[in-house]
């Protein structure tokens, strides 16, 4: 024994293939596990780094805001392939004009 641990992979729910995984769970509760089980860190790192910002902006979300809240986990769901359901179209210069 070296001491080294291999780094431990996840089947990625996102990107279909076996990866390295995230080194813990992201937040708690059984969502955090869910992530930490099924998505790897270059998923992960897609979603907190970019996509999400994305959806905050896009969709002037508040966090404070219980169903804002609500609106972003659904769409990191459904980003990350946890459940199905279509992924905000971010980039849509048109939408959130409205009213």
């Amino acid at each position: 024994m070296d001491g080294c641990m291999t780094e431990r992979t996840v089947m990625c729910s996102k990107l279909k293939r076996e990866l390295p995984g995230l080194d813990k769970a992201p937040f708690k509760g059984e969502l955090g596990q869910k992530i930490f089980d099924h998505v790897s860190k270059q998923a992960w790192d897609m979603w907190s780094k970019d996509m999400q910002i994305k959806v905050l902006n896009e969709y002037r979300l508040n966090m404070g805001d219980k169903k804002d809240y609500e609106v972003l986990v659904d769409q990191m769901l459904s980003f990350l392939n946890l459940k199905e359901g279509d992924v905000a179209e971010v980039e849509n210069a048109e939408r959130g004009r409205q009213g």
